[in-house]
């Protein structure tokens, strides 16, 4: 276990994962679609697998601690440090657990270990401007709203416009 809360704790994804990560994919492609193209396959569960593994990367499986269900992930990407101690974050709940509030104890379970444990300063998540429930969770933890980029993540097939998110170190010990 990575960090623990109240009802949700942190941990890492392991192989042995794959059949219910792949099920709960699945049963929750049409809360993921437009936004997000998660792992669907067992080969790009194990290409997932490899990434959580690189220096540059780090995943969080949100699970409730009640019955140890998985209820979304995490994830970091391009974990930069010396002048930067930055990461880009992304993340999507699975259909069952969404909406029991699991997503956000997890997200502060995310910044706690972030800024703490790793000792970034600073995240970034990229949304697509029309995922309202996405806006409303990293704006409810903190995050600032910072700009517009045109057609900046390849999402699907298709270059999408995305809004820039951030918080900080400060911006979360501030709250």
């Amino acid at each position: 276990m990575i960090e623990q809360g109240r009802r949700a704790y942190l941990r890492a994804p392991r192989p042995s994962d794959r059949d219910e990560f792949l099920r709960l994919v699945r049963a929750s492609r049409e809360l993921h679609r437009p936004w997000i193209y998660a792992p669907e396959t067992a080969r790009e569960f194990a290409a997932h697998i490899v990434r959580c593994n690189r220096e540059t990367e780090r995943c969080f499986l949100v699970c409730r601690r009640s019955d140890d269900a998985l209820a979304g992930t995490y994830n970091l990407s391009q974990i930069a440090r010396g002048f930067f101690e930055s990461a880009y974050l992304g993340y999507y709940a699975f259909a069952p657990a969404a909406g029991e509030g699991l997503m956000a104890e997890g997200l502060q379970l995310v910044l706690r270990h972030c800024f703490r444990k790793l000792k970034l300063h600073r995240l970034e998540a990229n949304i697509q401007p029309d995922n309202e429930r996405s806006k409303q969770l990293v704006e409810r933890a903190g995050f600032r709203y910072e700009g517009f980029s045109p057609r900046y993540l390849k999402i699907g097939g298709r270059w999408r416009d995305h809004e820039r998110w951030a918080i900080t170190r400060e911006d979360w010990e501030g709250r």
